[in-house]
């Protein structure tokens, strides 16, 4: 018999998930997750996993929970591994209880594993401790949304008038006003301060606060909808001076990844670090050449060469994959001079064993054939790994001044089958390749990137744009991800300055 682990999957924020909520969805043969999770969070499930999508949106259920409740037993009676991801913790207003219950009843074996709830991390990500030395000694976790088949409350609203110093609902977004009204007509002053935070913990919170008699009139206002959660209590008055999250460089800012997807996931924690929300759009895919007997000759041979040439992670990683399939390491290239065309590059080499022995302090093919220039070419034979379709400037230098060049193509990058349309409400859209930016004008059209922030990792992106008549209003000075990031930054400091 297989078991069903009912997991806590965070408030949103990708990277607050315990380490055993990953393993377990890496490791699961059937995923049943609710609308709050964080759709990333699928992406670590491994190839066959059957996903289920179970709804749990207010007012809008895709699956009844009695219907969830069965499935998680057929799912468990099989001899499954059964992850039921459900925002927040499971036992925080989740009904993971009632799952628990349905389980046990049925004889399948179960584990829970919390999660951090929005309860606590919301607040949080706005600048707002539930609790303070000078403001508030207790608190209090209640439902805004209590089972409508019940005949009585089990709320008592006078003690939370005047008992808790910090009260905090959860799903209560539709009943705000009865929750105001109710709170008053008990005792609790009008002026108390409160808050509604929406879509905490991601790039799109918003946050209104105000008095508790006037939050709802606030709430409409900044057409704030849910999901979110209330808050009152003297302890919002800090936020002022600890809101830290909407404070980052890029907070707010939907900023297009077109890069392929497996090379994205640096770029979206750079980007999720400074408080922006990566929108995955690959343009790109990267497919090896194989078989591909040219590059294993070569590296039958690899002593031969005087310098190894790498002008991208992928050339470099597919490179070494080879060499592991032919029994050698980077000892092999002892006494061969490695070039790499950027930090990037130079990291992913790090990771066989090998030191660049030069980088370019401009990433570019003119920047390695400024390397060239002081290291001389004539009579010295060089290997050059690359894409299929790339610019031929440093062969031309090498060949043109007496040396030698083996070009021997490890990859394709191709225009993905399928793609998604993009988002409407997004900020930038950032090119990281002329392939990635020739290849979204013809999935998408030029007409998509009119009125849009348009950023370039570098020059040779930036020429291509251009020629296409597309302004571009973002350069990366140094033409790797990080210098992309900081530009970004740059320009809205300078914007908003």
């Amino acid at each position: 018999m297989g078991k069903v682990y009912l997991v806590g999957a965070g408030p949103g924020d990708i990277k607050l998930i315990t380490i055993r909520c990953l393993e377990l969805i890496r490791r699961a043969d059937v995923i049943i997750y609710d609308n709050l999770v964080n759709k990333e969070l699928l992406e670590f499930a491994r190839a066959g996993a059957e996903v289920i999508y179970a709804g749990k949106k207010a007012s809008c259920h895709e699956l009844p929970q009695r219907q969830i409740n069965s499935l998680l037993a057929e799912k468990g009676a099989g001899n499954n591994i059964v992850v039921r991801l459900k925002g927040g913790d499971p036992f925080i207003f989740g009904r993971g209880g009632e799952e628990a219950q349905h389980l046990a009843k049925k004889g399948i074996p179960f584990e829970i594993v919390p999660g951090i709830t929005s309860a606590i991390s919301v607040p949080a990500y706005a600048g707002i401790p539930l609790t303070h030395r000078d403001h508030a000694s207790t608190v209090a976790f209640i439902t805004g949304h209590e089972d409508e088949k019940k005949e009585v409350s089990s709320i008592n609203w006078h003690e939370l008038a005047h008992g808790p110093d910090t009260l905090v609902f959860l799903m209560g977004m539709k009943n705000l006003p009865k929750i105001v009204q109710r709170l008053i007509d008990e005792g609790k002053s009008p002026d108390t301060p409160a808050c509604v935070i929406s879509s905490g913990t991601l790039a799109a919170q918003k946050v209104a606060t105000a008095t508790l008699s006037t939050l709802p009139d606030k709430v409409r206002a900044m057409k704030i909808a849910p999901p979110g959660i209330i808050v009152v209590g003297d302890v919002i008055k800090l936020r002022d001076e600890l809101n830290w999250f909407e404070r980052k460089p890029l907070f707010g800012k939907k900023i297009v990844v077109t890069r392929s997807r497996h090379q994205s996931h640096r770029f979206g924690e750079l980007l999720l670090d400074r408080g922006a929300e990566p929108v995955y759009l690959p343009t790109i895919d990267i497919e090896p050449i194989v078989p591909n007997k040219r590059l294993r000759t070569a590296i039958d041979k690899i002593s031969s060469y005087d310098a190894i040439i790498f002008t991208s992670v992928n050339g470099a990683s597919i490179f070494f994959a080879h060499m592991r399939g032919s029994g050698k390491d980077a000892r092999a290239l002892s006494g061969i001079t490695v070039i790499a065309i950027g930090s990037a590059t130079s990291a992913q080499l790090a990771i066989y064993g090998i030191n660049a022995d030069l980088v370019p302090q401009t990433y570019t093919s003119e920047g390695i054939v400024s390397i060239l220039e002081d290291l001389g070419v004539a009579d010295k034979h060089f290997l050059l790994p690359r894409a299929e379709e790339a610019r031929d400037i440093i062969i031309k230098y090498i060949r043109n001044n007496g040396g030698t060049c083996t070009v021997i193509p490890v990859y394709r990058a191709e225009v993905p089958a399928s793609i998604e349309s993009p988002p409407a409400d997004i900020d930038v859209i950032t090119f990281t390749s002329s392939s990635t930016a020739d290849n979204f004008m013809m999935l998408y059209g030029k007409d998509v990137l009119k009125g849009r922030i348009v950023a370039s990792i570098g020059p040779i992106t930036t020429e291509t744009l251009l020629k296409a008549g597309i302004k571009v209003d973002i350069e990366a000075e140094r033409s790797d991800i990080p210098g992309l990031v900081r530009a970004m930054e740059e320009y809205f400091e300078d914007r908003e300055a």
